[in-house]
């Protein structure tokens, strides 16, 4: 019984943490927005080849991942902001009764990164990509920190997935 209260004590030190880091998340990819569009105005630098396998570059994705259902209108920007706003909401109750560090990194990159991609389709109408990864003639597709996030979230969630079923297999054994 004792355990059961301590797993279900909300806002414990990894959900803080969590917290912490979400913020950290979408303050860092926001500034480096910021700074990219505002002070260095890579809109009107075009591409810029910072190594021979990373360019800078502007992409506004008005779709989600690859630029699927893309929406030029503002309405389809406010529904995806609306769904990334909800998906926020489920990974903050979530965060709030989580047991393990890992899976608290893990919510909180994806929160931070969902967050701010979601005001960018609020402010710019699409979400502001820069980063294009690039060898051999393959072109991956233009991303900013905020995927960068919540794709490391989202390995941490299929790591800790697979080191809990690993353990709980052992432990049965």
């Amino acid at each position: 019984m004792l355990e059961f209260t301590r797993q279900m004590t909300l806002w414990g030190p990894r959900s803080r943490f969590g917290l912490l880091v979400a913020g950290l998340t979408l303050l860092l990819d926001q500034a480096n927005k910021w700074w990219l569009l505002e002070i260095y105005d890579i809109a009107a630098r075009g591409r810029v080849a910072v190594t021979p396998f990373l360019d800078l570059v502007f992409v506004k994705n008005t779709g989600v991942s690859y630029g699927l259902l893309a929406s030029e209108g503002m309405l389809g920007q406010y529904l995806l902001a609306l769904f990334a706003g909800i998906v926020a909401v489920v990974l903050f109750v979530w965060l709030a009764r989580v047991a393990q560090y890992t899976l608290a990194l893990a919510i909180a990159l994806v929160l931070g990164g969902a967050l701010s991609n979601a005001i960018d389709r609020l402010l710019l109408g699409g979400v502001a990509d820069f980063y294009s990864l690039h060898a051999f003639g393959f072109y991956w597709y233009v991303f900013n920190l905020a995927d960068v996030a919540i794709v490391a979230g989202a390995a941490l969630f299929l790591y800790e997935y697979l080191c809990s079923g690993r353990k709980r297999a052992s432990n049965e054994a």
